[in-house]
């Protein structure tokens, strides 16, 4: 803390500032580690379902048999829209994107819900679950409205994976599809203070309900340099169409300066742990859906900057080759993304509304001061 005369210190972007203690979850950049809650992201993107570590972030304790069918149970309760929210998505299909239409139909959701503007602990735990329910349910319904499709309606069979494919296309996904979706889910649920996440925390350090706090995560996430990076791969490996133009085409970029989208990150100076576990997911499911291509030229781009910039894939990569070996379109990358960290938002929402203290940075100053004051009639 600067003395009494002393200015504070300048962090821009906030950078190596600490601004609370958190036992969500631990991203260990220098080693290359990510914990949910103690546990290592590699045993639960093995061993859960994205149910069970919901449970795990917003109860803080992983779940025993009863507690999560009874948690699962909950979620696909609260899956369906009401009719007015569902009338009012159909009326801005044709004009809104995936991540302007979740935007807009969480904030709406609080309409006509008398528990929304509620914000003891209960009443915030229970609307966040019920919009975590609800984020899959809005991006699949917005997505076939959007082609001028009729909505599919939840399968309260299917488990939150599953049930987020088939309502997008009306068929009963495959079991490594749906495994493969389900580990993209946990992989993505939570990231410490990320910029969305903080904003969720500023939002929430008002005492505002989660309604507008989660509203404001997606807003945040749906800028091109938080939420857009696995879009922004698919583009280039598109662009460099076969593996036999990989190795040119990245030493170009590297003379060039330019960036190579999926490679680097923030907070990770080594491997992120997160791109290898869904490495091995985009190799199986790229095999069996009988299109290597991409995987091929990940392996040279990989070997490239390794040797060349010591610099690792993050996650973004080798989503983006899931999903187009999922066949989903890349509008919905980054709704995707939404859909999973939206329990990483409630775990920190939950965790601010616990021991909240505003949140209020200052700023420096370096404009002008006393200018002489001109009537208007007097400005030139």
């Amino acid at each position: 803390m600067a003395g009494k005369n002393e200015k504070p210190g300048l962090s821009v972007g906030l950078a190596g500032v600490v601004i609370a203690e958190s036992t969500i979850s631990l991203v260990d950049g220098e080693a290359g580690k990510l914990y949910y809650r103690g546990y290592r992201i590699e045993d639960l993107a093995q061993n859960c379902s994205f149910e069970e570590v919901t449970y795990l972030l917003l109860y803080e304790k992983l779940p025993n048999r009863k507690e999560l069918d009874a948690f699962v149970n909950e979620l696909r309760r609260r899956r369906t829209l009401p009719d007015h929210i569902v009338k009012m998505m159909k009326s801005y299909a044709k004009h809104m994107n995936t991540m302007e239409a979740l935007r807009t139909t969480v904030s709406a959701l609080a309409a006509g819900d008398p528990d929304a503007s509620k914000v003891s602990y209960e009443d915030n735990l229970q609307n966040g679950i019920g919009l975590i329910a609800k984020f899959p349910t809005i991006v699949a319904y917005h997505h076939r409205l959007k082609q001028g499709k009729s909505v599919v309606q939840p399968n309260s069979k299917l488990g939150f994976a599953a049930n987020f494919l088939y309502m997008l296309t009306g068929k009963v996904p495959d079991e490594m599809s749906v495994r493969a979706m389900d580990m993209d889910f946990v992989l993505h649920a939570e990231h410490s203070f990320n910029a969305s996440t903080f904003g969720v925390r500023v939002t929430v350090s008002t005492l505002s309900d989660m309604h507008s706090a989660l509203t404001t995560g997606v807003g945040i996430l749906k800028g091109p340099l938080h939420g857009g990076a696995a879009q922004e791969v698919m583009h280039m490996l598109r662009e460099i169409k076969t593996p036999k133009n990989a190795r040119k085409y990245v030493m170009d970029a590297l003379a060039k300066h330019t960036l190579i989208m999926g490679y680097g990150h923030r907070v990770y100076k080594v491997y992120d742990p997160r791109a290898r576990v869904l490495k091995k997911t985009a190799t199986d499911l790229s095999r069996i859906k009988h299109n290597m291509k991409y995987m091929q030229i990940a392996d040279i781009l990989e070997d490239v900057m390794s040797r060349e910039k010591n610099i690792y894939p993050n996650v973004d990569f080798y989503s983006s080759i899931v999903y187009h070996a999922l066949g989903l379109p890349l509008e919905l990358d980054t709704p995707i993304f939404a859909i999973a960290r939206s329990s990483g938002w409630v775990a920190h929402a939950l965790a601010q509304y616990k021991n909240n203290k505003l949140i209020r940075p200052l700023d420096r100053y370096v404009g002008p001061i006393d200018l002489k004051f001109v009537p208007i009639d007097m400005r030139p």
